[in-house]
This record gives structure tokens, sequence and C-alpha cells, in this order.
């Protein structure tokens, strides 16, 4: 539902969930290659091609060879992303504020503790049905 709040309001940016998404993941990691973002992103390698190629053509992203492995390329935004990011930032910024009004810290710290713990679950449960 969180997402679903934050597409709307980036509905004015014409940025769907998937390229703000990636945007936001590069704009806390850049330098990542296609395959760590795609990872990070929990969504399939192929898929986001198609989403960088659109980035790229717009003119918000670029490839750029990896200087530690020839095969791989690295994700960087480019200054055309700046001034969408910081926009981007502070609409989440406001929508957070909204969304969390009236919640207070301790109950935060407890919600994110306990979804921290399932997420990590989750991990160790998802890593040992793939080996």
């Amino acid at each position: 539902m969180w997402r679903r709040h934050l597409d709307l309001r980036f509905r004015d940016l014409d940025l769907s969930q998937a390229r703000w998404n990636v945007l936001f993941e590069l704009s806390r990691n850049e330098e990542v290659t296609q395959i760590e973002l795609a990872h990070r992103l929990g969504i399939e390698a192929a898929t986001l091609v198609r989403l960088l190629d659109g980035l790229e053509g717009a003119g918000l992203i670029e490839r750029r060879p990896s200087a530690t492995d020839r095969r791989a390329k690295t994700l960087h935004l480019t200054e055309v992303a700046s001034p969408l990011i910081v926009r981007m930032k502070k609409i989440s910024a406001t929508s957070r504020a909204e969304i969390l009004e009236g919640i207070s810290l301790e109950d935060l710290r407890i919600a994110t503790k306990v979804l921290s713990g399932i997420a990590a679950r989750l991990e160790v449960l998802n890593n040992g049905q793939n080996g």
C-alpha cells in the first residue's frame, strides 16, 4: 500500500513504480552491476534490462564498463537525474511523514525489528531452496 501511495504521488513525475524504484535504489547504491541491482530489487535480470533501457533512453542513467569485471557494466545516475531524484526524495519524505503520523518511535522500532527478522528468515529459507 505504501508503494501504491508513492506511485500516485510520482505520477506527476511520469514515473512508474518500477522506474522510481530503480532510481531510488541507484541513488542509494551507485556503481552496482545490473545483476546486483536486480537482486536488490527482487526482480528478474531480463525485466531490469528493459527498465534500464528506458531510463537510459530518457537520459537518467548510464551504463559503464566495470573496473573489476570486463563482462559487467555498472550503473550510474546522470546529471539529468539529479533534480528528479531531489524531487522524488522530497515527495517521499512528505509522504512518509503523512503515513507515519501518530505512530510512536517505539512502535516503529518494534515493527522494523519484527519485519527485519521476517525478511532475514525468508532470505535463509529462499537461499536454502536455491542451493
